[in-house]
């Protein structure tokens, strides 16, 4: 289906592989378009209940790809951020349910920021993070200004940003920016535990926890509260509330459906 990336589903998960592996799945422009996609496509089909991104080979994703654009005549900064990261990062997160992000290897520069854009983060610990914009004269972008900073306050994300700081995946959970970092070996194990969480979970209200989330950033309070009150109606009137509550009335596990 795509060129550039892997899109695999079962039980409930589809995994969604950045596969560049030579370059260390470097982003280009049909590549971020595919991803565009395949967010998409994950957000249309009823059977993806969670979504694992990952890299291919020994690299998450080491960011833009830097050769795809020398000597491009009309190249303009702007516009392909507008069209190659903004639209894919809001994606991501619009999306109404869970993305895992596979953290294998290097997440550097738009690859730092698109696994800041996942919403449940696994690294490798051999694996690292770097926002490496100012070592060729540039600014975040992808996302990173809006995320870093909010996981791991604004004196790091100064000097994590202005410094490209390195960070190991062991370190990168020491300071909040992931969830979790586990040996090499044990990644898919850790990733596939998390995932079947979710795939077993109530999909639809996870979702409406995601969007929750989301605007708490820039809400007051009294918003956020009457937000809960109207996304509740929302959870209230699913199946999965309803069995959610037979089951705890039955003293017995729920047996969620995603709707």
């Amino acid at each position: 289906m795509y060129t550039h990336l892997l899109y695999d589903l079962a039980d409930g998960v589809a995994t969604i592989t950045l596969n560049r592996p030579d370059v260390y799945n470097a982003l280009h422009m049909e590549m971020s378009l595919e991803l565009q996609d395949a967010f998409r496509q994950a957000g249309d089909d009823a059977a993806v209940r969670v979504v694992v991104l990952t890299g291919a080979g020994k690299g998450f994703c080491s960011g833009q790809d830097l050769k795809a654009v020398q000597g491009q005549r009309a190249f303009s900064f702007s516009e392909t951020v507008r069209k190659q990261y903004n639209p894919l990062i809001l994606g991501m997160r619009k999306l109404p349910k869970p993305i895992i992000g596979r953290i294998n290897g290097v997440a550097a520069g738009a690859g730092c920021s698109l696994a800041l854009a996942c919403d449940f983060l696994i690294a490798a610990e051999e694996a690292y993070f770097s926002e490496l914009f100012v070592g060729i004269g540039l600014v975040l972008d992808s996302g990173s200004s809006f995320f870093l900073p909010r996981l791991v306050g604004s004196a790091r994300a100064f000097e994590y940003s202005t410094m490209a700081t390195k960070l190991s995946g062991k370190e990168a959970a020491a300071v909040g920016m992931i969830n979790r970092a586990v040996p090499a070996h044990q990644l898919d194990a850790a990733v596939q535990q998390v995932a079947g969480y979710y795939a077993q979970a109530p999909t639809k209200t996870v979702g409406l926890i995601k969007q929750l989330l989301n605007r708490s950033y820039e809400s007051s309070l009294e918003t956020m509260l009457e937000q809960e009150a109207q996304l509740q109606d929302q959870a209230g009137a699913t199946d999965d509330h309803r069995e959610g509550v037979r089951a705890f009335l039955e003293k017995r596990p729920p047996r969620f459906q995603g709707h």
